[in-house]
């Protein structure tokens, strides 16, 4: 009788903190807000080290990264009230083998506040990892001091403020990213080190009046895999604790879009294929764009050639980036007018300027229609131009799957086919240990034995779900619950 009365207090608590996790006190309280004119805050990193010898730029071009579609100007937002301080936002971008070592030129995310009745000062770090959190490996990271770097200081009222980091061009001490983790990735983020005003983490949120908090676009989450979050552990965090994706986040706790994160990096040992270049006589040769201009010439764009490309005035089709147009114009008209030359002999009816369509990601998610810039960005393959998510079957990743005495490599759906436990798509059978179990009562994996643990069970109740029936029964019962109990704290 007292262990069943013990369960069922329990329970009514976990129900009573869990309703107020995801309430209107929740950590992850969403606000909605319309920033009028993002201020820019501008902060450069120069360390003490004496150097007069500017960084080696070269010639390789810049390339913009983000998961985010806002564009960082006036417009809707989602204020992510509650974010506790002490917690961390990050994105992971992909990067192409053969593209390192990379350096990071600019990182930058927005602030905001809604209606606050003071000003807010936060104090805020910015790190920045080889491959993910999780597995990569850290290679630098920054702190506001309120004398290198400022804190984010915001007035009264509903504003946003751009944090843009970058590191002074003439430090000799730049943000190299070599790929020593494998995986072609690299991870940005943001942390709030110090709230203008705290609350109490997963149980009030900090005051939205008087804090600033990070934003979310308001199109809807793109990519769960790649957004991430380092939540604060504490009584009732039902959330969970430590770095996480979005996909990893329980439900309710997830917020509803993209963080707003961007970033910029140069490829710097990068190879820049040779492209048309026309010479002031109007004669044509295939150079590097650093190769022409030593020659006086003028580069023309990437994939040119002068095997098809006149220089002067013969007429082709001109791509019109602002109108997103095509039309048959000489090379001069092309150019006032800001578009994109194919070369002479080119035609509209036969060019395709601006092709978007569906991008399968790499966890098996289906975006679009996207540009074919932005899904290589995203280390997605392009499925053709005028595609659609809506008639394309993206390939779904494959992990590993742990039965009770085997384990095979297979998708989400076909291990849930056969009651197994998938491990993610990052997983694969060579790994033994994968299929191992030194607590089987922590669910999700955290270390911990706790209440999101219990709330699985109850989520599960009277299923036959293999992972959460630990006494083997056949159905997910009072007994699962008692386990859990039973092995409450630290997993090990």
């Amino acid at each position: 009788m007292l262990t069943s009365l013990t369960v069922t207090l329990l329970l009514a608590f976990a129900t009573e903190n869990s309703q107020e996790s995801w309430g209107s006190s929740s950590r992850f309280e969403q606000v909605p807000i319309s920033i009028p004119t993002p201020k820019a805050m501008d902060v450069t990193f120069k360390s003490s080290q004496k150097g007069s010898q500017r960084a080696n730029r070269g010639s390789c071009p810049q390339v913009n990264v983000s998961l985010t579609d806002s564009d960082f100007e006036p417009g809707a937002y989602t204020l992510q009230a509650g974010f506790a301080q002490g917690e961390s936002l990050g994105a992971t971008y992909a990067v192409a083998a053969e593209d390192f070592p990379i350096r990071i030129d600019v990182m930058e995310t927005i602030f905001g506040t809604s209606n606050a009745t003071v000003q807010t000062t936060t104090h805020w770090s910015a790190t920045v990892w080889d491959g993910t959190p999780t597995n990569g490996i850290q290679v630098a990271t920054f702190s506001s001091d309120g004398i290198i770097l400022p804190h984010l200081v915001m007035g009264p009222g509903t504003n946003g403020t751009i944090i843009s980091l970058s590191v002074d061009s003439n430090d000799p001490d730049q943000i190299y990213i070599y790929n020593d983790s494998g995986m072609n990735s690299f991870t940005v983020a943001f942390r709030i080190d110090q709230h203008n005003n705290p609350g109490i983490p997963c149980t009030t949120s900090p005051p939205t009046n008087s804090n600033a908090f990070p934003c979310t676009d308001t199109s809807g989450l793109q990519f769960p895999s790649l957004n991430w979050i380092d939540a604060v552990d504490g009584p009732w965090c039902v959330c969970g604790s430590g770095w996480m994706t979005f996909q990893q986040f329980p439900s309710f706790c997830t917020p509803s879009g993209d963080w707003v994160i961007r970033a910029s990096y140069t490829s710097v040992n990068c190879t820049v294929e040779p492209a048309a270049c026309c010479l002031s006589d109007n004669s044509c040769f295939d150079l590097s764009p650093s190769e022409c201009e030593l020659y006086g010439g003028s580069s023309q764009n990437a994939g040119t050639t002068c095997a098809t490309y006149i220089c002067g005035s013969g007429t082709g089709a001109c791509c019109v980036e602002s109108t997103g147009n095509c039309v048959d114009f000489d090379l001069a008209t092309c150019q006032v007018v800001g578009g994109i030359h194919m070369g002479e002999g080119t035609d509209c009816s036969s060019t395709t300027c601006f092709p978007e369509g569906a991008c399968c990601l790499a966890d098996g998610a289906c975006i679009g229609p996207v540009a074919l810039a932005d899904c290589d960005a995203v280390a997605g393959t392009f499925q053709g131009d005028g595609s659609s998510c809506a008639s394309t079957n993206c390939p779904q990743p494959v992990g590993a799957c742990c039965g009770s005495d085997w384990c095979l490599d297979l998708t989400e759906s076909d291990c849930s086919a056969v009651a197994g436990g998938w491990q993610g798509m990052d997983s694969a059978c060579s790994d033994t240990s994968i299929c191992e179990a030194p607590c089987p009562e922590d669910f999700n994996g955290d270390g911990v034995i706790n209440v999101s643990d219990l709330l699985e069970v109850v989520g599960g109740w009277a299923t036959n779900d293999p992972l959460l029936d630990l006494d083997g029964s056949g159905t997910v019962d009072t007994a699962d619950l008692l386990a859990v109990i039973a092995a409450w704290g630290d997993c090990g």
